[in-house]
């Protein structure tokens, strides 16, 4: 029976952002897709792999330590992908070994060669991305926009790279936070929700939807939620609110439990996406499915994911958000049909089917 190894090294246990979502969603369905092949993950010592559906093998490593990750990417996972036979090695967050006797596929899903904080905290990123797009036999690419920067920016051979869309993110994650507690922890009383989900990083853009809410008039303009992975750039943002003098109409918060996600889901009247640069942008997706009215960026991955379920907008102007998201509180009509064509679209990402794509990309690389 043919061997599959899962690259899965840096999935950690403290967070979940979109790269481990993806893997923890797409592993489960590949076994469930191919059950005529054996898949062996390899992660490290600090991971909850229980989830995953699939055999484990534990390496020395800690995926918290960014050094150890990346050498024991290089170093210790190809031995230990020989030592299991694996006639395939699918690395599914853009980098992976450059050697071994196995074939490689990696899994891009995005090149955001801009961001000071995603350099400084992806050290050797830089390196190894480019290095694991030339040593693959087969490139997977999350989106056309990601094979297009592939192609562009790494001269990355178009004809060896295979665009397997996502899935819809996570599906419900259980029981959600009843509104009336959310309302009282965040002090937010009876007001409109604007919910944003999204790491503190520059890319992403939350400076200008802090922008936005100062050109709302303050009878009209919504209480803005924002959880997501706290950075040193979140300091910007709460002196930036300030400045705006909109300080009491954000809401900052860190990782949120999954019972709060779908309380904070079920509390939007807008789910604001204004990232500069997205490989994919799973969350869009993830408050579609659950019937939120979306506004996003008009630029990178995002219109080909959201198609016409979303109302774009120009993430450079803060006028353009506020205008946005002005739209969607005050029409009714126009709120109910994104909503509708929203679970539209969302149906038709799934992660059976990106473990389809995945599967053929495995028998091209061999």
């Amino acid at each position: 029976m043919t061997r599959i190894g899962l690259n899965l090294v840096f999935l950690g246990s403290s967070r979940t952002d979109g790269v481990e979502i993806a893997a923890r969603e797409l592993v489960p369905a590949l076994a469930r897709a191919a059950p005529g092949l054996d898949f062996t993950a390899f992660v490290g010592r600090d991971v909850d792999s229980a989830d995953l559906g699939v055999d484990i093998v534990e390496l020395p490593l800690r995926a918290a330590n960014r050094v150890e990750w990346m050498r024991g990417e290089q170093f210790l996972l190809p031995r230990a992908a020989a030592r299991a036979r694996c006639a395939v090695v699918h690395s599914l967050a853009s980098t992976g070994p450059a050697s071994g006797r196995f074939r490689r596929v990696t899994t891009v899903h995005d090149i955001n060669q801009e961001d000071a904080y995603l350099a400084a905290r992806g050290i050797g990123m830089s390196a190894l991305v480019p290095l694991a797009v030339r040593r693959s036999h087969r490139v997977i690419a999350v989106s056309e926009s990601t094979r297009d920067d592939l192609v562009r920016l790494l001269g990355a051979d178009p004809a060896r790279i295979d665009v397997v869309p996502n899935g819809v993110g996570r599906t419900a994650l259980g029981e959600e936070t009843p509104a009336r507690e959310l309302r009282e922890r965040l002090a937010i009383g009876g007001r409109r929700v604007l919910l944003c989900l999204s790491a503190k990083e520059p890319h992403k853009n939350l400076a200008r939807v802090l922008g936005a809410l100062a050109l709302i008039e303050p009878e009209r303009r919504p209480v803005a939620v924002l959880p997501g992975h706290p950075t040193p750039y979140e300091e910007q943002l709460r002196e930036e609110a300030y400045t705006l003098g909109v300080h009491n109409d954000v809401r900052f918060l860190g990782w949120a439990s999954d019972a709060d996600v779908e309380g904070l889901f079920a509390l939007a009247a807008v789910f604001v996406f204004p990232s500069l640069y997205e490989g994919f942008g799973l969350p869009v997706l993830e408050a579609m499915a659950r019937g939120v009215p979306v506004a996003c960026s008009d630029c990178s991955s995002l219109p080909e994911v959201a198609g016409d379920a979303a109302l774009m907008f120009n993430p450079a102007d803060p006028a353009a958000i506020a205008h946005a998201v002005s739209r969607v509180l005050e029409d009714r009509d126009l709120a109910l049909a994104l909503a509708r064509r929203g679970r539209v679209r969302a149906a038709g990402f799934s992660w059976e089917r990106a473990a389809r794509g995945t599967l053929a990309a495995y028998e091209r690389a061999r």
